[in-house]
């Protein structure tokens, strides 16, 4: 069977961007503004400091915690729990700093000084997927809870010493790792949200996984809940009714999202007309799809050709 997860991930455009080392120094503070189609990471990796997720209230971070914000939103790191604070590119510009590997910032003591390996993940414009939805504002995963995950661990492990090579290649190094990380902490959220684990769950079911798959190899494919259902061994109501209890909406709905994410991705990526690209997601006519896609992206397939090239 098909890695869907895999197919997901290509399908959006999983890529790890940008990291940076930081020496903090106290008093210190800065606000990371939200960025659309991205996740955030921070790894303490000496002292403390405090996040708070736009909305959410302020968490105390100890040496060894690993953070995530999935779904780009504004935060504000700090050596005590703040609201507010200057933004990063101010902060940035105000330090002298150019793009080195290690950020400085504070002239307070460096021995109480906190150490951070910060990343960036971003996906491709218009990147949606019910997996997304599912995740919580804030995965935190602390040095005991990665000693029972060995593989987390081992990539964390590895990133951070890829982070203070400077031989050649370790920036693909640090980006590729980013992305792994990434889908580990995925992984380790679905531990600690049962929305997203039901849907991950959903994936490994042995007639609902393989319905997606189905759906994921050929999305072009007039499928109905009917024939998913037939392929799958279930009847009708019972297959609709365990794929919407398990991935959280019908077989139908799902197979038009990814139908539509998959012509995003051709729109970002290649130079076939909209024609070809309508035919190829399942639709009879241009004007089918131009319509069902514009209600998703709010715009037209040429408009977001022409904003994402």
């Amino acid at each position: 069977m098909m890695d869907v997860l895999a197919d997901i991930f290509e399908t959006i455009q999983l890529k790890g961007t940008f990291y940076f080392r930081t020496h903090f120094s106290p008093p210190w503070g800065t606000t990371v503004d939200r960025y659309a189609n991205a996740a955030r990471f921070h790894y303490v990796m000496k002292g403390r400091c405090w996040i708070r997720v736009e909305g959410g209230t302020p968490i105390e971070l100890a040496a060894g915690d690993f953070v995530l914000v999935p779904s780009g939103a504004s935060h504000v790191l700090a050596d005590q729990p703040r609201d507010e604070a200057p933004p990063l590119e101010t902060v940035i510009q105000s330090s002298g700093y150019r793009g080195e590997a290690l950020f400085a910032l504070g002239d307070g003591d460096p021995r109480a000084a906190t150490q951070l390996v910060c990343g960036h993940v971003t996906f491709g414009d218009g990147a949606d997927h019910a997996i997304f939805r599912a995740l919580p504002t804030l995965i935190r995963i602390s040095a005991e809870q990665r000693a029972k995950r060995a593989w987390l661990n081992e990539v964390l492990a590895l990133l951070v010493k890829q982070v203070f090579n400077d031989e050649p290649g370790a920036l693909v190094a640090v980006t590729r790792l980013s992305e792994i990380l990434f889908i580990e902490a995925i992984r380790f959220a679905s531990e600690e949200k049962s929305e997203l684990k039901r849907l991950l769950d959903g994936f490994a079911d042995a007639r609902i996984g393989r319905a997606i798959a189905l759906i994921h190899k050929d999305p072009s494919y007039p499928w109905t809940v009917e024939e998913l259902a037939r392929k799958v061994g279930m009847s009708r109501t019972r297959f609709a009714d365990r794929f919407r209890a398990l991935i959280g909406l019908g077989p139908v709905t799902y197979l038009i999202e990814w139908r539509l994410q998959r012509a995003a991705l051709a729109l970002r990526t290649s130079h076939r007309s909209i024609a070809e690209i309508a035919y190829a997601s399942g639709y009879a006519n241009q004007a089918a799809f131009t319509r069902t896609f514009k209600e998703k992206f709010g715009k037209s397939p040429k408009a977001f050709r022409k904003g994402s090239g």
